[in-house]
């Protein structure tokens, strides 16, 4: 039962993907059309400017459940320069936080005319980001903990950077991001957390097929986090069809841990990885575009039964009169 219980508490860790709350997690709502959540670089990338809400919630009916809301700006501010803003509130038990994001990009285009794409883009984001631990709940009447006031919430407030380029050719791209770059120490969790919530990310991926017909994109998304070293892969499938008024699209996203834990399963010991798998759902209409994402864990042992919902509102603004000419949705 202990064991179990360990493994419980790992995946809960794992799962969530916040890692003491380093920043913004990363979870499947970059498949919804927005790249820039993870990625500095792609901030002004596209040939519109973008507004993104997303708002997601993990484990309905369980009390003090993750949950996460963001809100996204990013479009060009001169011929090769883009910038952009992401507010963010984070939840996860007694721990929260709040914050926001800054991010300036520089584009290089190397195409021999306005319509070819093969763009070399750099961001930088400066996040400002104020971490909040509630011990109030802490203790019950009587008892006692030489460690824990049970009375404050302490707050502390502090700064990091994440850096990123991407590469964009026709139906081809490829991002690489350092997350949290600078080490931070953040007093509420002095002796508990280390100074590094370095993380690193690298995604790509690939359209093919006919627009008159179906787009595909296969992608993937890798992740290390630099001090445990925990690494997890997400393999992703995405279909669009354009129509009249905008595009419909769906698809499916994988995603797999490198480190697992184990567990007793009656007389023999087993180990399980974090997998889940999310399903997307999204559409298109003239300049709005509304997406669902459902996310499921996979194994025999995972915390409850219900999954992870996310919906994800947008609208594009500012949009040039013509277009790349490529299978390429998060430029077009």
């Amino acid at each position: 039962m202990y064991t179990k219980f360990k493994l419980l508490l790992a995946l809960f860790m794992l799962t969530t993907y916040s890692y003491s709350q380093e920043g913004i997690p990363v979870y499947s709502d970059y498949l919804s059309d927005n790249y820039y959540l993870i990625h500095p670089s792609m901030a002004g990338a596209a040939n519109c400017s973008k507004i993104r809400f997303t708002a997601r919630k993990q484990w309905f009916g369980q009390d003090d459940a993750p949950q996460l809301q963001t809100v996204s700006f990013n479009g060009r501010i001169t011929d090769k320069a883009g910038a952009g803003i992401i507010l963010f509130n984070d939840k996860n038990g007694y721990h929260s936080q709040k914050g926001m994001k800054l991010t300036y990009a520089y584009h290089l285009m190397f195409s021999r005319d306005e319509i070819d794409l093969n763009q070399l883009s750099f961001g930088i984001s400066a996040g400002f980001i104020q971490s909040q631990l509630d011990e109030t709940g802490f203790l019950q009447s009587g008892d006692y903990d030489p460690i824990i006031d049970g009375t404050v919430v302490q707050k502390d407030a502090y700064m990091n950077f994440d850096f990123g380029m991407s590469y964009n050719y026709l139906d081809f791209y490829v991002h690489g991001t350092v997350k949290n770059a600078v080490e931070t120490r953040r007093q509420i969790y002095t002796e508990y957390e280390s100074d590094n919530l370095r993380k690193y990310l690298l995604s790509a991926g690939y359209v093919f097929g006919n627009k008159d017909k179906i787009l595909w994109e296969p992608s993937l998304l890798f992740q290390v986090v630099d001090r445990t070293k925990e690494k997890s892969i997400d393999l992703n499938l995405k279909a669009y069809k354009n129509l009249d008024f905008g595009s419909l699209w769906g698809g499916l996203s994988y995603r797999r841990s490198f480190d697992g834990a184990e567990y007793t399963n009656g007389t023999t010991v087993s180990k399980q990885k974090l997998q889940y798998v999310t399903p997307i759902i999204g559409i298109t209409f003239n300049k709005f575009m509304f997406a669902y994402t459902y996310s499921h864990v996979v194994g025999n042992v995972k915390f409850d039964n219900g999954g992870y919902h996310q919906i994800t509102l947008g609208i594009n603004l500012f949009c040039k009169p013509e277009k790349y000419e490529c299978n390429c949705p998060a430029i077009n």
